[in-house]
Parts: structure tokens; sequence; C-alpha cells
């Protein structure tokens, strides 16, 4: 690729905003020019706007310091100077359809991190290596829109990420009925522990609409295009509890799986190894090379060992044993602030520009 894509950051002050900007350093087809936040924010440089709240282990890039934030409000001028953009906007959801909407009308495609888009029946909300065909809902949406090239495409909530990818490669062995419960890092919430000092030593058994969006948002990612829509699947049930831990990265969850088609230990390890998408066939900068793997280790997977796996984009699954009440249990992980926010719209984002939705003004 001669010359990158023209990148814009919705939110960029935030957590996932600086998430965003880490994992986009150096990114061999976008290039972040633009960053955008709330008017407080607007008309600092983004050092001087963050001023000591970089919440990332790595350093803030040296190219980001001194670019000036806009102010997200102001549409049509952060537009301008973009291909695309990110969205991690902090707003009610309210807020956040109409602006990303606004954006969209601009012609500029919006892949967002946010949850307000992921019932919209013509917005995709995709993990590339379990349903990209629902891109192809996107001209629905532009359509509906009026627009050319704008369109919104949206990524899941962060904490599926540790069961549904393996549920996924479980498709020919038909699970029908799930049973989940995610142990969840504070990172979740846009805190650390000098934020959320309440969090030391504690568990907090709520996660406020954590558990539907853990029941029902899996079910669209497994859905079906039907007259320019989005329809879920219905199957598997899946009921959830959602914890917050004190941990700061890393999402775990304990899984418990009824399946139609009878299956041995050895099969189920193979489909999840084997499986990969068009992420791993395209070879897409940010793809995991393996997208899940299966640790033997009875103490595996760990957060603070294996959270970083494939650079936090890979998912890591042990414990697989058959259960007395269920037909199988495992534990999975998933790194929350990678795979299950930045880093999976960055992934999305490719694939975009790959099947040619994303492209240069």
């Amino acid at each position: 690729m001669s010359q990158k894509l023209r990148v814009g950051i919705l939110g960029a002050t935030g957590m996932v905003g600086q998430r965003f900007i880490a994992l986009l350093e150096n990114h061999p087809w976008f290039e972040v020019v633009t960053l955008a936040a709330s008017p407080r924010s607007a008309g600092k440089t983004y050092e001087e706007a963050v001023n000591g709240r970089w919440k990332m282990d790595t350093p803030m890039p040296e190219a980001v310091k001194k670019i000036t934030v806009m102010n997200v409000n102001e549409v049509e001028k952060v537009a301008g100077s973009v291909d695309f953009v990110f969205s991690a906007v902090d707003m009610s959801k309210e807020e956040i359809r109409a602006i990303e909407e606004a954006y969209a009308k601009t012609e500029t495609p919006v892949v967002s991190n946010n949850s307000a888009h992921r019932w919209t029946p013509d917005v995709p909300m995709v993990v590339p290596e379990i349903n990209p065909e629902h891109f192809e809902v996107i001209p629905f949406q532009r359509k509906r829109l009026g627009t050319e090239k704008g369109f919104i495409a949206v990524k899941p909530n962060c904490s599926i990420q540790s069961y549904a990818p393996i549920l996924t490669a479980w498709k020919e062995f038909e699970p029908y009925e799930v049973v989940a419960t995610t142990y969840q890092a504070i990172s979740g919430a846009g805190k650390t522990f000098r934020d959320w000092p309440e969090m030391v030593e504690n568990v907090i058994p709520y996660i406020g609409g954590e558990e539907e969006k853990s029941e029902k948002e899996p079910l669209r990612l497994w859905g079906r295009i039907e007259n320019g829509v989005i329809v879920p699947a219905t199957s598997p049930v899946i009921t959830c509890q959602c914890v917050r831990v004190p941990v700061l990265n890393g999402h775990t969850a304990a899984v418990f799986v009824k399946l139609r088609r009878n299956a041995s230990k050895e099969e189920l390890i193979e489909a999840v190894t084997s499986f990969q998408g068009i992420p791993q066939k395209l070879g897409l900068p940010s793809a995991p090379a393996q997208f899940i793997r299966y640790m033997e280790e009875e103490n595996r997977p760990q957060v603070k060992a294996d959270v970083d796996y494939e650079k936090g984009m890979g998912i890591s699954m042990g414990r697989l044993r058959e259960d007395t009440v269920y037909d199988w249990k495992f534990i999975g992980l998933s790194h929350n602030t990678v795979r299950g926010a930045a880093g999976g719209a960055i992934l999305c984002a490719e694939t975009l520009k790959a099947m040619g939705y994303i492209q240069a003004k």
C-alpha cells in the first residue's frame, strides 16, 4: 500500500481512544491524523488534553503528542480531514447514535467501539473471524442514510470474545444451551486501580447491562441478512452472570455447554485450534496467526501469563472436560481492551478495507 488511509479517532482522550492510538502506532495501512474529543479538550495539544491521564503501558506515541485536539461535535470539520474514523466517544446512547450517523452522512465510514448501534438492524456488528459476511448489509444501510461511501460498522461487547469464538468453532456439533460466568477486568469500565481503589481485593457481582449483552449479542453474530437487515439466530440459548474482579486487563469466562452432536475431547480441541477466518486467510496486519489456542495445563489460561497472547488479539482456552450436568465445560480468556475493544475495531477496519468498503476519499 503506497499511501496510508487517514484516520480520525472520536473520543481520543478516553481509555479506549488511548488504546486505539497505541495500537495504530506504525500501522502499515492507517495513519492517525485527527484526534477529536469533548469541547473541554478541543484546542489543546493531545499531550495537554490527556495531562497525566495516559493509561497505557507503553508511552504515548510521539506522533500524536502535538496534534491539536478537535471538537468532536464539529462533524464537517473533523470529517473533512480523514478517510474514516474510529468512534470511542463517551456520551449517552442517543447522542452516540446521532453523532455516528452524522459522520456517516458526510461520506465518512465509522467503525465504532460503542454499543449504541449494535442493534440497529442494518448496522453490521462483526468479529471478522466469525461473521464478515454481515458487512454485506452496508449497501442497505447506505440507501437508508442516503450515502455512497459513508456507513457505520460496530464490534460486539468485550465480554463475549472469551467464549463466542469457541462456540462458533463448535458450530458443526450444534451447541444449543450455554451457561457462562464472566470475570471481567476493571479496564472494561475504563478504570485503573488508581482510579478505582475500591476494586482492590474486591469482587462486585454486578455490571450494568452486561448480562443482557453477553446473552444476546452472540446470537446477532450468528444471525443472517434478510430483506436488508440482520436477523439474529435463536440458538443456542445463553444465560450469563457477569462479575467485576480485581484484574486490570483480561476477561475470563467459565462456560458450560450442551451439544446436539456427540464429540470427543480431541475433536473439540481440533475444531478450536484449526478455526480461522478471513483475517488469517488474508494475513491482515492485526490478525493473530492462530485465533484460538488450547492450553493443556490444568491451571491455564491465567490472566497474568496469557492475556497478551498474539499481542492481545488471540483467545486462550483451557480446562475442557466433560460435565456431570452439561456435556462439556471450559475456561476462556480474552484481552478486553485489545481484541474486545480497540484491536477488534481495527481488525474490522482492516477487513472493511480489504473488502473495498473503506477507501481513500
